[in-house]
């Protein structure tokens, strides 16, 4: 039983995602190979699966960016409720 539980939880973990916050990130020639331009004035989102946070660290630094932030994606999510309903809150409070 008890390794069935781990290996239930092992699964649960690498089915989550990451967001990593960028900043820095210029176009150059390792970025240039990438299908889309990146603009330099604003930080980058990036959705990364917990099985390749490691992969995707040594490609941001390679690229010449920086992780300021990491946060699972349900946070974001719910941070980003957050903000609709105090948006919300505060036009009705207008009202």
């Amino acid at each position: 039983m008890l390794g069935q539980c781990s290996i239930g939880g092992a699964s649960e973990l690498n089915s989550r995602i990451f967001v990593y916050e960028v900043a820095g990130l210029s176009q150059n020639e390792v970025t240039t190979l990438s299908q889309a331009p990146i603009r330099a004035s604003h930080n980058q989102f990036f959705q990364v699966p917990f099985a390749r946070m490691n992969q995707e660290m040594q490609r941001i630094l390679l690229m010449g960016g920086k992780i300021v932030n990491i946060q699972p994606l349900s946070v974001q999510n719910q941070n980003a409720q957050n903000q609709s309903e105090q948006n919300a809150e505060a036009t009705d409070s207008e009202d």
